[in-house]
């Protein structure tokens, strides 16, 4: 399969490519690293992807750019970082992506577990998880095609550990566990799910 990993350098993205990489061709995009470079939020540099990738089986996307900071002081321009960074440019990757992707091919989206579980300073973020999850459930009753689309919520992980004070109590997911929601979601043959990890 020829799966495109949107952040595929990043500490989710590399453990996804790893997992796939042995069996499947990996085009790795990336801002400013890659194979090829995107910024997915633009629709524009979007659809100039696309065009370079030409086909592909599957599209995970590991990016996106989140607000964290108090309500109290929290601005429409803090929360449209959340709703531009990591909402927008997900859905549009599908918007786009379902013009230049093969018949049963899939989408895999990253949400959260704070969609579900919120902690301090995050509503923005917990906002924008639900919205990629409902977004999810949506977009798969209407893909054409064949066409399956998914959502991985992970938690905390263990190789974020300057987050783990704003979670208590919670147990980090191992890379491989996270890694591994994705391979289910990219080869598996259910849509319309989100997979929690972590949570």
């Amino acid at each position: 399969m020829r799966i495109i990993v949107i952040g595929a350098n990043g500490t989710i993205g590399s453990s996804i490519v790893g997992a796939l990489e042995k069996d499947h061709q990996i085009i790795k995009v990336g801002v400013k690293s890659g194979v090829i470079q995107a910024n997915i939020s633009d629709p524009v540099s979007i659809e100039e992807m696309y065009k370079k990738i030409d086909s592909f089986d599957a599209l995970i996307c590991a990016a996106g750019d989140g607000y964290f900071g108090p309500l109290s002081g929290m601005t429409d321009a803090n929360f449209r970082v959340s709703v531009e960074g990591k909402f927008m440019s997900q859905v549009n990757l599908v918007l786009i992506g379902q013009k230049y992707i093969s018949p049963k091919g899939s989408f895999t989206l990253t949400s959260g577990s704070l969609a579900n579980d919120p902690v301090p300073f995050a509503a923005s973020v917990s906002a924008v998880n639900a919205a990629i999850d409902g977004f999810v459930r949506g977009a798969a009753i209407e893909l054409e095609n064949g066409v399956r689309i998914n959502s991985v919520a992970p938690g905390v992980i263990e190789a974020s550990p300057q987050y783990f004070p704003y979670f208590p109590g919670h147990i980090p997911a191992t890379m491989h566990q996270v890694a591994q929601a994705y391979v289910r979601s990219a080869l598996g043959a259910q849509t319309g799910q989100t997979y929690s990890v972590g949570c």
